[in-house]
C-alpha cells in the first residue's frame, strides 16, 4: 500500500506516548532535507509512562515490522506512513503522527 516516506523529523509515538526516534537513519537518502529511516534499524522510545511498581514495565525500543516493498535505501527497505512496528518488552504498536506530505513510497 502506498503512503509517505518516514524520516528523522517524523512523530511516532508508542502506544502509551513516549517519543520514538530511529536509531541509525540512512545520511545518503533525504526527504526534506532529512535522512529517511529504514527497516534495519529498530527506533528508541523515550518518555514512556507506562510503569507501575512490579508490574508493566515501559516501552525502550520499537521494532519494525514490515516497510516498504519497492523503495529501498542503502539496501533496506524505508519505512511508511503505514508501517508497522512492535514495541519492546511489552509488545504494545506504535503510531505514527505525523510525517512529511511530498514523497510517497510503495
Amino acid at each position: 500500500m502506498p503512503g509517505f516516506l518516514l524520516h528523522v523529523g517524523a512523530a511516532i509515538l508508542c502506544a502509551h506516548g513516549g517519543q520514538a526516534q530511529p536509531t541509525a537513519p540512512n545520511p545518503r537518502v533525504l526527504v526534506g532535507g532529512q535522512p529517511v529511516a529504514t527497516l534495519s534499524a529498530p527506533h528508541t522510545v523515550a518518555g514512556c509512562p507506562f510503569s507501575t511498581p512490579g508490574g508493566p514495565m515501559p516501552c525502550v525500543t520499537a521494532q519494525w515490522i514490515l516497510g516498504a516493498t519497492r523503495v529501498f535505501a542503502g539496501g533496506a527497505p524505508v519505512l511508511l506512513q503505514d508501517s508497522q512496528a512492535t514495541c519492546v518488552p511489552n509488545g504494545t504498536p506504535v503510531n505514527i503522527v505525523m510525517t512529511q506530505m511530498r514523497v510517497r513510497g510503495t
